[in-house]
């Protein structure tokens, strides 16, 4: 097997990477600790491409696959896990679920300008008494002559107060379970849709994450997005995408966690010589280089097959699983290698420790996904929760 990228795929990297070095790092902290960053840096994004990276050219985007996708998530998260997750969100989610299942009516419409970074989009599945269990959705769907009237709320939505457009699902037919639920696309200023509180979190601070609230909200039928009923079983097939992104987060959370802890146990001196020199950092430093590898083959055979349009539900979950898990015991080494330091913001360690604990929880828990490899190996087929 040639596990070597091209030539365009290491160029990518090599570009995103200068990218997340001089426009990105600088302002780390800066937005970290105003759970903001600068809002002149989406354009800057947008003329990488990386707001449409996996989406056809005749619908604005840069026409690349998931392999290049996952490159581009890790050299973003490797610098800033928030940026990545703001990029990826917007991908993975909201825009390719448009592209996935909406008409080609609604594909010319939103498509080109998410694509092309002229707005954002953000993905609302999460309620308060909705989260592994998504089939608990409360916000309705009522059809009403030519229109749906969604009512209730929605939490953990990423992008919420910055999107343009919102994906949103809502319950169309309580009698039908996870089958009268529906997917809407709703646009930034239709009268009754509002972002809600903004979360203040432990890590990710960066990355706008709020409630989004429908009250008497009004949208064309047309914006159905998908058939009727069939709007969680789509997002079960986008979170497969959506898991790739995740485990190509942990993968360049847990390099940059690595990169900042063997820095510094190149500098630190004890005892009269480098900490880097005792085998204790040693065996630390090789433990957390193999499992960072070991997630990035997995990440990128997922990522392998979902280019190949062959199923990789299994391998998906399997990436963002052992990426995420990977990604906190790095963090969690990289904080014991800097010592009382890894727990101050003057260094690196701090900050990835703090974020990467979203990659065990966001788009399905740790445990959601070995509940989903253990029924693909039982065939018992994709989750129902």
């Amino acid at each position: 097997m040639d596990f070597k990228l091209t030539d365009e795929q290491e160029q990518l990297r090599r570009t995103v990477r200068e990218f997340a070095e001089g426009e990105i790092r600088p302002h780390v902290m800066e937005w970290d600790e105003a759970a903001h960053f600068a809002d002149d840096l989406a354009p800057k994004l947008a003329e990488l491409g990386l707001f449409g990276i996996i989406f056809p050219e005749k619908y604005g985007g840069a026409g690349l696959g998931y392999i290049e996708y996952a490159l581009a998530i890790e050299e973003l998260a490797r610098v800033d896990g928030s940026v990545a997750l703001m990029v990826a969100a917007h991908n993975s989610l909201c825009t390719n679920h448009i592209y996935s299942f909406g008409t080609e009516a609604q594909r010319q419409k939103y498509v080109p300008p998410l694509a092309q970074g002229k707005m954002l989009g953000c993905w609302s599945l999460t309620e308060p008494e909705a989260g592994s269990d998504a089939g608990g959705t409360r916000t309705t769907a009522v059809r009403q002559g030519d229109q749906w009237v969604l009512n209730g709320a929605k939490t953990f939505t990423t992008n919420g107060h910055q999107a343009g457009v919102c994906v949103a699902m809502a319950l169309t037919d309580p009698a039908k379970g996870h089958h009268g639920i529906s997917a809407f696309i709703v646009e930034k200023g239709t009268p009754g849709f509002r972002p809600g509180k903004k979360e203040n979190k432990l890590g990710m601070r960066a990355s706008d994450t709020s409630e989004v609230i429908f009250q008497d909200c009004r949208v064309p039928a047309g914006n159905l997005l998908g058939r009727e009923g069939e709007g969680f079983v789509n997002s079960l097939q986008i979170l497969d995408g959506g898991r790739i992104s995740i485990a190509a987060l942990g993968v360049g959370l847990a390099q940059g966690a690595f990169d900042c802890a063997l820095k510094y146990s190149q500098e630190r001196k004890q005892f009269g010589k480098t900490i880097a020199s005792f085998q204790a950092i040693q065996w630390k430093l090789a433990t957390m280089k193999m499992e960072i590898e070991a997630a990035r083959w997995l990440t990128y055979e997922a990522a392998w097959l979902a280019d190949a349009e062959r199923p990789h539900t299994k391998e998906s979950c399997m990436a963002k699983l052992y990426a995420g898990e990977v990604a906190v015991r790095v963090a969690n080494e990289a904080v014991q290698i800097h010592g009382g330091y890894g727990f101050i913001k003057d260094y690196p360690a701090e900050k990835f420790y703090r974020d990467v604990k979203i990659c065990t929880i966001g788009e399905g828990t740790s445990e959601i996904q070995r509940l989903v490899i253990a029924r693909q190996l039982l065939g018992k087929g994709q989750e129902r929760s």
